[in-house]
């Protein structure tokens, strides 16, 4: 994992420190060649075909059945792409059984080097906000090693913007000191966005000041890259939007869903990156983690779920590649 490294200062003395969050991510993007994020949305009923038959009915047993899922989905896709996105919501309706299946599942993945996004889209003040924060963004500075973390297991986490710097501050603050991640929605990619997203205020529509505050909050957490550990969420449903957001926020890594089943196409998504192929991650949920529903995989596959969602990363990879500079990040006999 890209976590906790060490430097050798003297014969006798080594210093152990926390590497920064986009660089994490970058090294990660360039391991793996592609910015694919696999979007984990463990809907009961979207599950492969009799795989709830194996577990009790009540919440526990549907929890273990998502924990099971979800560490078998990770097997698949840590070999091939960098970032994993856990959806809480899907976790959290079945209660602590559930929540304690997302801890499990998180952990999993970040032990075969995966970088682990929580979306929770949190959003509080004051000490609220800062327990949120140390939830999921703090380290135990205790702990020397590649274990060292928060309570959750993760390494980002989703934030609204909605109140402002209150809200904002603490998951920066603890993000700062942890050298986690935190994307910011700033553009969102669902059908009704424009209903708040785009009012026009000041002569510039809302999302653009968002943006805006999100540079400036960026600013003193980049790094030696150039690059920030606060990230913004930017829809691919809306390309024009995502260029022109693209030009005014340099630094700022892009956590963009959309992507697939939503509608989002690889075009969509190309004005996301830079010439070097970095800049955005690109989620896929429902289109990754359930294409053993397409009938054509769950034909070519005879029922093999793990395989379909192979294949179906792969197709995304090949994408991206082909229609983004995402292909500068592949070696040349990729």
């Amino acid at each position: 994992m890209f976590v906790v490294s060490t430097r050798v200062k003297s014969r006798f003395q080594v210093e152990t420190y926390i590497v920064h969050f986009a660089d994490r991510l970058i090294a990660g993007i360039w391991k793996c060649g592609n910015p694919v994020c696999a979007g984990i949305d463990p809907r009961p009923q979207s599950l492969p075909q009799g795989f709830l038959e194996g577990f009790t009915p009540d919440p526990v047993g549907v929890a273990t059945a998502i924990r099971v899922f979800g560490k078998g989905v990770v097997d698949v896709v840590a070999k091939l792409i960098p970032v994993v996105k856990f959806q809480a919501a899907f976790y959290e309706a079945l209660g602590p059984e559930g929540s304690k299946a997302l801890q499990e599942t998180a952990r999993h993945a970040r032990k075969q080097g995966m970088i682990v996004i929580f979306d929770g889209k949190r959003n509080d003040i004051g000490s609220t906000a800062e327990a949120y924060a140390n939830a999921y963004l703090s380290v135990d500075e205790q702990r020397a090693d590649d274990e060292a973390s928060s309570a959750w297991e993760v390494d980002a986490i989703t934030i609204n913007t909605y109140l402002g710097s209150d809200g904002v501050n603490p998951f920066l603050e603890a993000a700062g000191h942890s050298e986690k991640g935190v994307f910011a929605l700033v553009r969102t990619s669902n059908p009704s966005a424009v209903e708040f997203q785009d009012i026009v205020a000041d002569g510039k529509p809302l999302y653009r000041h968002v943006a805006d505050r999100v540079v400036d909050w960026a600013e003193r957490y980049r790094d030696s890259s150039g690059y920030s550990l606060l990230g913004a969420v930017v829809g691919a449903t809306y390309p024009e939007q995502l260029a022109e957001l693209r030009s005014t926020m340099p630094g700022i890594f892009f956590l963009v869903p959309g992507y697939g089943a939503q509608g989002g196409s690889a075009a969509d998504v190309a004005p996301a990156f830079n010439d070097q192929g970095l800049g955005a991650i690109v989620n896929n949920s429902r289109g990754l983690v359930f294409a053993y529903n397409r009938p054509e995989l769950r034909e070519k596959y005879h029922g093999d779920w793990q395989r379909a969602i192979e294949h179906a990363a792969h197709e995304m990879i090949a994408d991206l590649a082909e229609h983004t500079h995402a292909r500068r990040l592949r070696s040349p006999g990729d």
